[in-house]
């Protein structure tokens, strides 16, 4: 015969199960402005055609299976944008690409390094080896770019004591910025004959997630995304809020590669934004057990979005 504490034990957990269906039907989407507004913004992220692009490759390195080049280019405010272009030496040309995009405080460098922070090497050989040319860029202040901010870390702010050397660059500006130097990349690539301009897709992590989430919703050239734990919290950044940009992402094709224990969101508020904003025939998400750093697992996911969607 059931003993009281049987019947306890039952009770707490139907108090408990009911306590968290409540939570995910309350559960609403993060806010985002109205499509008239996002409409208003999208000159953020028109560019200067008549910049002349002057690309060139300063360096190569000519490895077994694969040619990566060094370029650099004319961005869109004019400054030089270095990057790297790598492809595999057996596909047929010309290859489908994808764009690789790093995070806050990272560089083009991170998708060339294994077992970093974002696992990037591991992603960027996984596309290679499958057919995939890659082009990665250093966002504004980032990397080779760090001169814009006279060498400084990408978070040093001013101290009240100091004089005027300062991170004249928000998180704003080199988001909209970033997006605006792969639309340049983009007018580089129609350029070759080894890549196919049909066949774009775009990558990012972190920060990079959330420019994936802008370059499908403002470049056309762009076919797939997949974006890897982008902070979505509209408080958190203003202008560039990727909620708002979701306006333009609704029936494209994307994955969204996420974290649990991530800060930067909630479960039940990014699972209600998904079905909310993204969620369609042509998009995916996936929930990871871990925090910002996905570790290696998300590999094999995004390369078989990739080689099911470009």
């Amino acid at each position: 015969m059931p003993t009281r504490r049987f019947f306890e034990v039952r009770c707490a957990l139907f108090l408990s199960l009911c306590s968290i269906a409540a939570f995910a039907q309350t559960a609403v989407p993060y806010p985002r402005i109205s499509e008239e507004a996002y409409k208003a913004r999208l000159p953020f992220f028109d560019y200067n055609k008549d910049i002349p692009l002057e690309a060139r490759i300063v360096r190569e390195w000519d490895e077994d299976n694969t040619l990566r080049q060094k370029i650099v280019f004319r961005g869109a405010q004019g400054f030089l944008v270095p990057g790297y272009i790598e492809l595999p030496k057996n596909a047929p040309k010309p290859c489908a690409l994808v764009l690789l995009i790093h995070g806050w405080s990272g560089g083009k460098d991170d998708w060339w390094e294994d077992s970093n922070y974002i696992n990037g090497g591991e992603m960027r050989k996984a596309l290679l080896d499958s057919g995939y040319a890659v082009l990665a860029l250093d966002a504004p202040a980032h990397g080779e770019r760090s001169n814009e901010i006279d060498y400084l870390h990408v978070n040093a702010y001013k101290d009240p004591s100091a004089s005027e050397k300062i991170n004249l660059f928000t998180f704003t500006e080199i988001a909209v910025q970033t997006v605006k130097d792969y639309r340049r990349a983009l007018d580089y690539l129609a350029t070759r004959q080894d890549i196919d301009m049909r066949r774009i897709g775009a990558l990012g992590y972190s920060m990079g997630g959330m420019d994936s989430i802008y370059l499908l919703a403002t470049e056309p050239r762009i076919k797939m995304a997949v974006t890897c734990v982008p902070p979505m919290r509209s408080l958190d950044y203003g202008p560039a809020a990727p909620v708002d940009y979701t306006w333009g992402v609704k029936g494209k094709t994307i994955l969204m590669l996420m974290g649990e224990k991530d800060g930067f969101y909630t479960v039940p508020e990014m699972n209600a934004t998904y079905s909310a904003y993204f969620e369609s025939p042509n998009s995916k998400l996936i929930w990871y057990n871990q925090d910002h750093k996905l570790t290696k697992v998300y590999v094999k996911d995004a390369l078989a979005w990739v080689k099911a969607k470009l």
